[in-house]
């Protein structure tokens, strides 16, 4: 399992995660089961957010229900969660009190005395840095949380947050697939008049801004097709990307899942992606596309066989 520098930081993290929000129903075993096949795999990283679950910290509560984590086995893992989404509305909110609301209740809920990543849940139009800020300098000082980032925030939002926040922000949690990946694909069409490939959706060229400000990009829905409209891989609908994706897994000596992990990975943004599967044996191919050495003529390929355009 290769590892990255969180944030440009000291934490060194593997480049595939583990996302529990889809645990809340499953048993002890079959928890215990996920994360001990991740942790096999060099995953040692989950993600969760408060939102996730049927009820508030749901998962987080059904994580810690089922591992019962000593404080050794604590240490062992890096825990990152997320607040910022009322799950009532759904609105946002990044006010000072919720987000110290939040934190809190995902202490408890995780039987833990702290939470090593915070990310703010997408952004919050009415957001005011300053109390942002202060939540930030009070959760570090406690030492409640060790590191702060962001999840679906454009350069602009994120320049805003810091202009009041003194803690760097070490992630921005975006979606990111083979076949939904205008943060990636947008820049070799820029210019291109009447291609909808050259369209700027994320405010002005998010991955390059994360890349200068050492933010790490954390891809989720990395096999879904679009916006949680069903998988690629074995889909109907790519049967060209399909097609070369089973042809590399058999260069690769990989499952098909393997490459479609490491066509993230391969990016020199140095991307971590999050896996939302709750299955073992995906979880266990994922990961080998930690490393996958795919060249450059392998990432463009898939990048054509997705539909995109390289002029």
């Amino acid at each position: 399992m290769k590892t990255i520098q969180l944030g440009g930081g000291d934490l060194a993290v593997p480049n595939v995660v583990l996302g529990l929000m889809r645990i809340d129903r499953m048993s002890d075993d079959a928890v215990r089961e996920l994360v001990r096949t991740a942790r096999d795999a060099g995953i040692d990283f989950v993600d969760h957010a408060d939102v996730y679950g049927d009820e508030l910290h749901g998962c987080e509560r059904r994580f810690a229900e089922a591992m019962r984590l000593t404080p050794s086995q604590r240490d062992e893992i890096t825990i990152q969660t997320k607040a910022g989404i009322v799950k009532d509305g759904p609105y946002f909110d990044f006010s000072y009190e919720h987000i110290m609301e939040s934190v809190d209740g995902s202490l408890q809920a995780l039987g833990t005395d702290r939470i090593d990543v915070l990310l703010l849940h997408r952004p919050d139009a009415l957001v005011e840095p300053d109390e942002v800020a202060r939540a930030f300098d009070e959760l570090e000082a406690a030492g409640k949380v060790l590191r702060f980032g962001v999840s679906n925030h454009t350069p602009a939002q994120i320049d805003l947050l810091t202009r009041s926040v003194s803690q760097p922000i070490v992630a921005n949690q975006l979606q990111l697939s083979i076949t939904h990946s205008p943060i990636v694909t947008q820049g070799l069409a820029a210019n291109m008049q009447g291609v909808e490939q050259s369209m700027n959706l994320d405010g002005g060229g998010i991955v390059d801004y994360c890349r200068l400000h050492d933010i790490t990009i954390q891809a989720w829905s990395p096999f879904q097709a679009g916006f949680f409209t069903g998988v690629f891989l074995g889909s109907p609908d790519y049967p060209e990307l399909n097609a070369v994706i089973d042809r590399l897994a058999a260069a690769y000596d990989v499952p098909a899942i393997a490459i479609a992990t490491a066509w993230i990975t391969r990016h020199p943004a140095d991307m971590q992606v999050v896996l939302g599967t709750t299955t073992p044996e995906r979880v266990a191919g994922a990961a080998q596309g930690s490393d996958v050495p795919l060249t450059r003529a392998e990432w463009y390929e898939l990048v054509r066989a997705a539909g995109y355009r390289v002029p």
